[in-house]
């Protein structure tokens, strides 16, 4: 071999050179069409927020866990963080599982009610959350029209939801079903018809089916789904201030209470800290199920 022919055989190709120059151009394209909505994100809610939170460690200009001190061992600020924690957990499992089954129905049934079923489970997303509030008193209510036709059949013992723990998670529910079922459907559109009539044609039954071939082929998006509607539902104000009990309260509820009418602006940040702590935790996870799913993509086929 003589070594002009080395030379060539070593030289990058030019189409290849080509390619990476306009992926170097698209990227930096992108770059530039996102910069001004990151650059306003940064400086209206970024260091804004990095400045609020950074506040709470301070007292008088000194450095001081006064303000975490004061929250963690006021017993009504205890309560509030954990009846907001619960009423979210339980809200996001009810969610999901509701969410589920109604994108399962609507992925895999041919019956005549699907496109019924499908409106009414997407209807919550065009209704304004007050107005739902005040549609669910009139139907939970103690004089809505449940407590009314129980009464008309003779049940005496219903106890309405209603400014109760239960209500709020009703409403919360309700409101923010559509979008779960929207992204459980994503990862149902996925899901291949031919495994699943070749585990049926196995005997597969369907617990097994749903378990072995259609739950791990959808995990994904049921924990982004249960990851957004974590976020969404902690951060909810009013829902649960118009449905749930006055005592304990949901955290935003609280952080509004404190700033508003007893302008305790220093206990309001603190709270807000607090909670946005628990956001980021539930937000890892979500990028890291986001992420991962980018790296897969990206990685070539071999």
């Amino acid at each position: 071999m003589t070594a002009t022919a080395f030379v060539d055989s070593e030289a990058p190709d030019a189409s290849s050179v080509r390619g990476a120059r306009l992926r170097r151009r698209t990227a930096l394209r992108a770059t530039l069409l996102v910069a001004p909505a990151l650059a306003l994100a940064v400086v209206l809610i970024v260091i804004p927020a990095i400045l609020s939170m950074g506040g709470t460690f301070f007292v008088g200009g000194q450095p001081s866990f006064a303000n975490y001190q004061d929250f963690f061992g006021n017993p009504q600020s205890t309560q509030n963080l954990r009846f907001t924690v619960g009423v979210t957990l339980v809200s996001v499992s009810i969610l999901l599982v509701v969410g589920l089954v109604i994108a399962l129905y609507l992925r895999f049934s041919h019956a005549r009610l699907v496109a019924a079923i499908q409106i009414l489970a997407l209807f919550p997303l065009f209704v304004p959350s007050i107005v739902a509030s005040f549609a669910l008193i009139r139907f939970l209510g103690p004089g809505g029209w449940v407590p009314t036709l129980l009464r008309a059949v003779g049940v005496t013992a219903y106890q309405t939801p209603y400014l109760h723990a239960s209500g709020a998670v009703i409403g919360l529910v309700w409101q923010e079903l559509p979008m779960t079922v929207l992204m459980l459907m994503a990862g149902l559109a996925t899901v291949s018809n031919r495994a699943i009539e070749a585990a049926r044609d196995c005997g597969a039954g369907s617990v097994t089916v749903f378990f072995k071939i259609v739950l791990p082929q959808i995990f994904r998006s049921v924990a982004v789904a249960g990851c957004i509607g974590f976020l969404d539902i902690i951060g909810s104000f009013t829902v649960p201030y118009i449905l749930g009990p006055a005592a304990p309260q949901m955290m935003s509820i609280y952080m509004q209470r404190s700033f508003s009418e007893l302008h305790r602006a220093s206990a309001a940040e603190t709270q807000a800290t607090i909670t946005f702590l628990l956001c980021v935790v539930v937000g890892a996870i979500y990028i890291g199920f986001v992420f991962r799913d980018s790296v897969n993509n990206a990685e070539p086929a071999k």
